[in-house]
């Protein structure tokens, strides 16, 4: 960067996780030479085995900040690159110790080109992250409620992937890493298999919906292959497949996929039907167990205009009259949820029945309303 654009006096920091469990923290360069290693000697102690004991240090000449690394094992990178000597870095570059990232950042006034280089960086730390997330298998499941919208009895949870890993807390960040190494496809399978895997301690009995990404259509034997997998690791969990709408009217495909679900006795549901690409002659075609109801209809529809009210009305009852359970998405209010119950709504979820939990959390507010129960 531009020394140009810094006048005043740098501060420089770091910004990252010093663990997978850690939340996102700041520390600030205050000394030259600052140090990094495992040892607790170090002005910055990083807990993990990949760390050498004194692994590397940053030192401060006047506003030019330098990394070198002191013959750690497993190497100090900048922007990817392994240091050999040291190296000098810049504002917004990401720093590796091992497996731990950072980003380095200066801390003055910026023009607007520190905005430009702060987005390339944060892409260029999720590819960096990315591939610890899928080596490691580092997703962290989150379960949402499902429930029978007449008692609001929890009948099962949609497995949602997160992550703690600095630059990945999110789905949609996460498959834009996947998308550029073509990796959508095995990240939406480790989703499916962790998910199963850190949710076994909820009741058997429940349903748990586990979602595809749209390319795994395009290799249904793989993607059959990883659903039996699943029934491997769970032989009498309920388990319902999500497909996109869009993925819906791949008709050939879906009654491929529809039969090898019937044999591994799992079920089929439509997600974010009415978002755009669904049409109806899909439900007749190959008809899913469950069809979930894009938010953009069903929120606030207890506002909305009684046209609109009469249209999912119609779709609900259309819905069911094929033997269809119709899933309200993205409850958030209680007058949604009443009008969604008197139209026909079978199932729904949202906010105002559970937000996505990990599953130690989700199995604690089970364990909660049963001794409720029992009181």
């Amino acid at each position: 960067m531009n020394s140009s654009l810094f006048s005043a006096p740098s501060i420089w920091t770091l910004s990252g996780q010093i663990s997978d469990d850690d939340s996102m923290r700041r520390f600030t360069l205050d000394l030259s030479p600052f140090t990094v290693g495992r040892r607790p000697d170090r002005s910055l102690t990083l807990p993990s085995a990949t760390v050498s004991g004194k692994h590397a240090e940053f030192l401060i000449e006047g506003e030019q900040l330098y990394v070198h690394d002191l013959g750690s094992t497993n190497g100090t990178f900048v922007n990817g690159d392994r240091v050999r000597d040291r190296c000098v870095v810049n504002h917004g570059d990401l720093v590796q110790f091992a497996q731990i990232v950072f980003r380095t950042s200066r801390d003055t006034a910026a023009t607007h080109h520190s905005t430009v280089e702060n987005n390339s960086a944060d892409r260029a730390l999720a590819l960096i992250q990315f591939d610890k997330l899928m080596t490691d298998r580092a997703v962290l499941p989150h379960f949402q409620p499902i429930i029978t919208i007449d008692d609001r009895a929890i009948i099962g949870y949609e497995v949602l992937g997160r992550s703690r890993l600095f630059g990945l807390a999110d789905p949609h960040t996460m498959f834009m890493a996947a998308a550029v190494l073509n990796l959508e496809s095995e990240l939406s399978r480790i989703f499916r298999v962790e998910g199963i895997r850190e949710g076994k301690p909820l009741p058997s009995q429940q349903l748990f919906f586990v979602n595809t990404h749209p390319n795994e259509i395009a290799d249904l034997e793989l993607l059959i292959f990883s659903l039996r997998e699943l029934r491997e690791m769970v032989p009498d969990r309920p388990i319902i497949l999500e497909i996109h709408e869009a993925t819906a009217t791949k008709t050939t495909e879906m009654r491929e996929l529809r039969a090898a679900l019937t044999d591994l006795d799992m079920g089929l549901a439509y997600d974010d039907f009415g978002a755009g690409q669904a049409r109806l002659v899909e439900l007749v075609d190959v008809p899913p167990d469950y069809l979930k109801f894009d938010m953009a209809l069903v929120q606030g529809i207890a506002s909305a205009s009684l046209g609109r009210q009469q249209m999912v009305k119609q779709l609900v009852q259309m819905t069911r009259d094929l033997g269809i359970q119709p899933l309200a998405e993205g409850i958030e209010t209680e007058e949604d949820h009443a009008l969604c119950s008197e139209i026909g709504f079978s199932t729904a979820q949202g906010f105002l029945y559970g937000k996505p939990a990990t599953a130690k959390a989700t199995l604690a507010s089970v364990q909660q309303v049963a001794e409720s129960a029992l009181s």
